[in-house]
């Protein structure tokens, strides 16, 4: 029986289970070949076919089957005697005979079917375990292995944990308060608002998740890849504190329902007067909360399925507790619940002092006298008002709800008064002795507004379950905005209801002290207030496992994705992968929250987290929107950018309305965090928008560059640094890069750039390591900018192409800074100089300013600073500017920062060189730069016999390197000559004999014989060039003498001859013009103005 070959790729035979030595027979499936991935395969022969004899025995001791014969679905394989297999290629190669034309390509990229295999096996991962795009293209996948697909649908999936994280511990303990303080109209303001805000966030998440598979990750994963790193680190921490804070507010209230309305004796810390009740129970709620959370954490670590089986039973009970709510209102339409509310004029009486049918003066007469006698000292109030009782619940039909419109914010200490009642103030302030209910804190409208808020956070609870959903871009979106309408309509409906039915000075009683210390929406409740109790204490209890297990599992995700360096160690976690040290992290912050011990406190700070959190949701859908970017097609299509705006404006606004100082805290806490990833964090690109808007910004600002040619006020140098590299691929003069780093000042462009000799097709490996050698240079001296790497055949072609190509628009270099050739003199190979006077020919020609900076290697590093000495300019001709400017922009740096400017000018015998210094200094004066002013006065002299003789030795030197390299170039052309013959095997005789070889020497060198050195002898010096090294040995006489001490001495750089021939004079004459100077800067004008007087 032939053998088969079982080709799975990319993944290494030895790790698929079930494919190992003992494997059964797979040849009778139909399709005998199976192949995934690329072109890797793996054999793994027949069992059965060791004996068969039908296949040979490599070296590893492995059997490789012959093909020749074998049935594949019915169709016999092309036998390998009609494939010219001469490359040494194995025939099973060819199985895609179809695709024979991409044969390369399948090397290194995936067949379509193979890519869509995966696709369709693409299973969620866990948050922060592994990148989305490494998920994509991961090496060790498994085809066979059988992966539990996620079946929750919309309801289970998304709505339910919804309505479950939404509703909390705010409706049952603060909406009736919120009510009675903002009355129905502003608390309906207050609710429309927050929900409004959920609701607009809500669309741009939909729109976010409906863009692609969204790993289980929730609202950090959507923030982190939709505005990159920095802003997902910052909104990602804020959001994982929120979520903290928000478990620590729930055990919070947990604890509130506990010792207030269960079991109020279990109370440690009790206070003997009024004035240490709310310390004693602050210190209550810090015993009991901590210990609850002690709990609670235990019960996370121990296993999240016990919360997970907890959930639903945590559900029912915030269903049960609001279908009783709705029921009590309706019922209490025809029978209303006996509530009654003792009151002393219009001020409300503490039920806790007195019992059933006891609101009368008798009772009270000790609690506002001083004693028990008729004629005993009494409180005015007392004396001048009477007891009556009210129904705290009037009922659905009593129309309560027309003193319940309008806001009544009382002050800490206030006693809660009903307006409709009769009563005197002639009396003083109550006092805390009395027993009068009395509000403990301050209320506004902004205050209610923080804490309010929280109880329409948890939108994010479907996104975060994203990983279990069946169809998650479906579901998100309609789960999540059917929940938010559902508690929306609750919420609204609720703050009507409780208008109707409840008397205003008990909805203001926050914790239900009127009515013997029952909760106010427990009184409401039907059949009893123990429905709400108990369902509210549950309910709560929930959402604090749910905030403990979420968010430890959000810090985590943080950790692994390693943009933040110091969380490191928060990525660990058990075996299983439970975040056991982000879980101790988020208890010991929780604990904070627990140590604040007020819910009302906490409520604003889980408020700032959450909001930013949703900013920049909204933030992020409505810049994706913007720029349009190709990979933006959520299929959500109900979303628009300005609906996105609209979200972080009311974001926005809500953070400041609820308070402005916690939302400029928790905007540092952001900033900060932001600041620390960009500078410290791990790079990571993820196509975020950030970069999208970088792009947008960039090209919209380029495009407006084109609108014209800058100002001479904006000028700054776009410096483009050439720099040269060795044979090791070594920048051979760094300092270029120091120099050009001390001139950034001008914060313009920086483009370094080098050439590559060579053939673009095979330097194309050099040419990617000379520009990681140039960035790294960069990243060492701290030059920002950009690097630029040109393959020539030579490199005079390279640096004239990267001249006219560096750039983009009106980001295109303006200045070049290129070193001096270093021991040009000496040099056998004239191209050194030739290209440098090449590259100032071309820079000229594109009329650029060119900066050539002597003896470079001399020039100060960046920790080098002068402490003292001058910057001397050498003003000759008037080159734009460029001399005066260069010396401003150093000395901004640290390097020349304490060094002086003095500029020097040449003055002609028929020049005023006294009215010179006087326009010069005004000149200066009017450019705001401070500097020294010298007019040198140059004689007219006779040309001295010293320049003579320097101009002649320039001229015989130029005239026997010339000879010579002539002589070189004839040798090399017969030898040449001589191969060319000798190839043709002697066909042709040799033309060129010894005397007519001596013949052609002795005409063509004229240094090689005594006529010949005669000749260069009889040279006479050029009238020109005699001038012009009298102009530079005067200039250097007169340099030298002014500035033999300078630090910095800038002068301007003469032209090069139009006569190519000249060149090596010209090089000639720059070195005797800055002979004897240690640091010189050769400066040549672009020829556009670069510095002005004007404002």
């Amino acid at each position: 029986m032939a053998s088969v070959r079982f080709t799975v790729t990319p993944t290494k035979a030895e790790d698929l289970p079930g494919l190992s030595d003992t494997s059964p027979d797979i040849s009778s499936r139909s399709g005998a070949r199976v192949r995934f991935g690329s072109r890797e395969s793996v054999n793994r022969s027949d069992p059965l076919s060791e004996g068969s004899g039908g296949g040979t025995t490599t070296a590893g001791g492995a059997e490789t089957p012959d093909y020749s014969n074998v049935e594949q679905d019915g169709n016999s394989k092309i036998s390998s005697v009609y494939i010219n297999n001469t490359h040494g290629v194995d025939d099973d190669d060819f199985y895609d005979r179809n695709l024979a034309l991409f044969e390369e390509e399948m090397d290194t990229r995936p067949k379509v079917s193979s890519l869509l295999n995966r696709l369709a096996n693409y299973t969620n991962l866990t948050q922060g375990a592994r990148e989305h795009e490494e998920a994509e293209s991961i090496a060790d996948f498994c085809p066979f292995s059988t992966f539990q697909s996620p079946q929750m649908g919309t309801f289970m999936g998304v709505y339910l944990p919804c309505l479950q994280n939404i509703f909390g511990v705010i409706l049952f303990l603060r909406l009736t308060w919120v009510v009675g303080s903002a009355g129905v109209l502003q608390a309906l303001c207050i609710v429309f608002i927050c929900c409004c805000c959920t609701l607009l966030t809500a669309i741009s998440m939909s729109a976010i998740a409906t863009n692609g598979v969204v790993p289980a990750g929730g609202a950090y994963f959507m923030i982190s890849r939709s505005l990159g790193p920095e802003f997902g680190g910052a909104v990602g921490l804020c959001f994982y504190l929120g979520t903290t804070f928000a478990g620590a507010m729930y055990i919070l209230g947990a604890i509130e329902i506990l010792l207030m309305y269960i079991a109020p004796k279990a109370a440690i810390f009790v206070s003997k007067n009024p004035e240490g009740e709310g310390a004693a129970m602050l210190n209550n709620m810090r015993v009991y909360g901590s210990i609850c959370l002690l709990l609670m954490s235990l019960l996370v670590f121990v296993g999240v399925k016990y919360v997970n089986k907890l959930a639903s039973i945590f559900l029912a009970c915030v269903i049960v507790s609001i279908v009783s709510i709705y029921i009590g209102a309706l019922v209490s339409a025809f029978k209303p619940p006996h509530f009654p509310v003792c009151m002393l004029g219009n001020r409300t009486i503490n039920g806790h002092e007195i019992d059933e049918n006891q609101c009368k003066t008798t009772y009270l007469w000790k609690q506002f006298c001083q004693g028990p006698e008729i004629n005993a000292t009494c409180d005015q109030y007392f004396l001048s008002n009477n007891f009556s009782e009210i129904e705290g619940i009037p009922g659905l039909a009593s129309g309560i709800i027309s003193e319940n419109l309008w806001s009544s914010y009382p002050s800490r200490g206030d006693v809660l008064e009903k307006a409709s009642l009769i009563s005197t103030h002639d009396a003083h302030p109550a006092s805390t002795q009395q027993p009068y209910v009395f509000a403990d804190i301050t209320t506004s409208f902004t205050l209610l507004v923080g804490i309010f808020f929280p109880s329409v956070t948890g939108i994010m609870a479907g996104s975060n379950r994203s990983g279990d959903l069946k169809d998650a871009q479906r579901s998100i979106p309609i789960g999540t905005i059917l929940a938010i309408l559902t508690t929306s309509i609750v919420y609204l409906s609720s703050v009507v209801l409780f208008g109707t039915c409840i008397d205003g000075v008990l909805l203001r009683d926050k914790f239900g002290d009127s009515v013997k210390g029952n909760l106010v929406v427990g009184t409401l409740a039907w059949p009893t207030p123990w429905v709400i109790v108990i369902g509210s204490f549950f309910s709560t209890c929930g959402a604090g496992l749910q905030s403990l297990t979420g968010a430890p599992r959000l810090l985590q995700a943080i950790a692994k994705d390693n943009i933040i360096p110091f969380l490191r160690v928060f990525g660990h976690g058990k075996a299983n992968g439970e975040p056991t040290w982000a879980l101790l992290l988020t208890a010991l912050i929780a604990e904070l929250g627990i140590l604040i011990a007020s819910l009302d406190l906490v409520a604003p700070i889980l408020t700032m987290f959450f909001l930013m959190c949703y900013l920049f949701v909204n933030l992020a859908c409505g810049l994706q929107t913007l720029l349009r970017t190709p990979n933006w097609r959520p299929r959500f299509s109900y979303y628009h950018w300005t609906l996105s705006f609209l979200g972080m404006t009311i974001c926005l606004a809500l953070m400041f309305i609820s308070s402005w100082y916690y939302a400029i805290v928790a905007m540092v806490i952001a900033g900060m965090i932001y600041k620390y990833i960009e500078y410290h964090g791990a790079e990571k690109e993820w196509g975020d928008g950030i970069r999208g808007l970088s792009l947008s910004a960039a090209r919209y600002a380029l495009l407006r560059l084109e609108e014209g040619p800058p100002h001479t006020k904006n000028w700054r140098p776009q410096v483009l640094v050439l720099l040269k590299l060795d044979e090791d691929a070594h920048v051979k003069s760094p300092r270029l890069l120091t120099f050009a780093n001390q001139l950034k000042a001008g914060k313009g462009l920086t483009i370094v750039g080098t050439v590559v000799s060579g053939n673009f097709l095979q330097s194309y490996g050099e040419a990617l390591a000379a520009e990681q050698t140039l960035k790294h240079l960069m990243d060492k001296e701290r030059v920002k900018g950009f690097c630029q790497c040109i393959v020539a055949q030579k490199p005079r072609e390279g640096i004239s192409h990267m001249i006219q190509s560096s750039g983009l628009g009106g980001m295109k270099p303006n200045t070049v800074v290129m070193g001096w050739p270093h021991a040009w003199r000496q040099s056998e190979d004239p191209q050194s100089w030739k290209t440098f006077i090449n590259t100032v020919r071309v820079t000229t020609a594109a009329h650029l300013a060119l900066l050539v900076p002597k003896n470079i290697s001399l020039f100060p590093s960046n920790s080098e600073p002068c402490t003292e000495g001058y910057i001397d300019v050498w003003w000759i001709v008037h080159d734009g500017g460029m001399l005066m400017l260069l010396p401003f922009l150093l000395r901004q740096h640290k390097v020349w920062r304490k060094c002086g400017m003095r500029i020097f000018t040449v003055a002609q015998m028929e020049d005023n060189s006294i009215q010179m210094k006087k326009d010069l200094a005004t000149f200066l004066y009017h450019l705001r730069i401070e500097a020294e002013v010298e007019v040198v006065e140059m004689h007219d002299s006779d040309i001295s016999a010293y320049t003579y003789e320097r101009t002649l030795m320039m001229e015989q030197r130029s005239q026997m390197l010339r000879q010579m390299r002539l002589s070189k170039s004839d040798r090399e052309r017969e030898a040449q000559l001589v191969k060319d013959r000798n190839s043709m095997l002697r066909a042709v005789q040799m033309t060129w004999t010894k005397e007519k070889t001596s013949q052609y020497r002795a005409t063509h060198s004229g240094c090689s014989t005594p006529e010949g050195f005669r000749d260069m002898l009889s040279i006479r010096p050029d009238h020109s060039n005699v001038r012009r090294m009298h102009t530079a040995v005067k200039l250097n006489e007169v340099i030298v003498n002014k500035s033999h001490d300078a630090r910095l001495v800038l002068l301007n750089m003469p032209g090069p001859p139009r006569n190519t021939e000249g060149d090596e004079n010209y090089m000639e004459f720059l070195e005797v013009l800055t002979e004897g100077l240690e640091r010189v800067l050769l400066v040549r004008g672009g020829g556009s103005e670069v510095i002005t007087i004007y404002s």
